[in-house]
């Protein structure tokens, strides 16, 4: 754990905010011709707000990638298994497929910090429609010690975190983050294999961006700064 920590990047806030504006009350929708037909600009309090929004965003876009990744293996691992009669040969090739995962996921995950190894497991969820915990459930042992020590263990987190955007302010980030890019072309889209309406949501939100849990933990981790210092 000590080495995995040692690998994860040091987070700052970003400087540039120049292509964010700040929206009022009563400002005017955006209209884009693509699938996301109506999309309200985001709403923020402050300038300092719009920092830590793009903050979160390349978090997002730093798990993103691998989530979809995962989605794919698990739906092709899932399809070829289901046209292999052989027992024997179901288990060498989920663990052909498992192998080949683990070296596309392990090093880039043990340098994720919390935040983005958090959003991870999120968009698992939100890619498979099971959460981690599920995915890896009916696996063999050494799978399941793979995502236990890369994400559980090592950021301290619970794979069987689901992901609603419709409740949680941070899942709603994340889906709006994932939206604006697909939108932008960004990040090459992939359909969320859960129930949910994001543009429902997002105009009961009324496209407010809350940002507030992370201003907390920037404080914090300023303060531990600083009495390193002192000592």
């Amino acid at each position: 754990m000590f080495a995995f920590a040692q690998n994860k990047d040091i987070d700052s806030l970003p400087k540039n905010t120049d292509e964010y504006v700040f929206v009022k009350p009563g400002d005017s929708i955006v209209i884009h011709l693509n699938e996301i037909a109506l999309l309200p600009k985001p709403k923020f309090s402050s300038k300092e707000d719009i920092r830590y929004y793009l903050w979160f965003r390349k978090k997002v876009y730093k798990a993103y990638p691998f989530a979809k990744l995962a989605a794919e293996r698990l739906d092709s691992l899932n399809a070829r298994i289901d046209r292999i009669d052989s027992k024997l040969k179901k288990r060498k090739y989920t663990k052909l497929v498992q192998n080949y995962i683990e070296g596309e996921f392990t090093d880039q995950i043990k340098k994720m910090t919390t935040t983005e190894g958090r959003v991870l497991i999120k968009l698992i969820h939100r890619q498979t429609g099971k959460t981690a915990f599920d995915n890896i459930r009916g696996l063999r042992s050494g799978w399941k010690a793979f995502w236990y020590n890369t994400t559980a263990n090592v950021f301290k987190l619970s794979l069987k975190t689901e992901y609603q955007p419709a409740i949680i302010n941070e899942d709603f980030l994340i889906e709006d983050v994932l939206v604006r890019a697909f939108r932008d072309d960004k990040l090459e889209a992939q359909n969320s294999k859960l129930d949910f309406d994001f543009i429902k949501i997002i105009a009961a939100n009324k496209a407010k961006i809350n940002v507030e849990a992370y201003k907390l933990m920037f404080a914090k981790i300023k303060n531990k700064r600083k009495k390193k210092i002192k000592k």
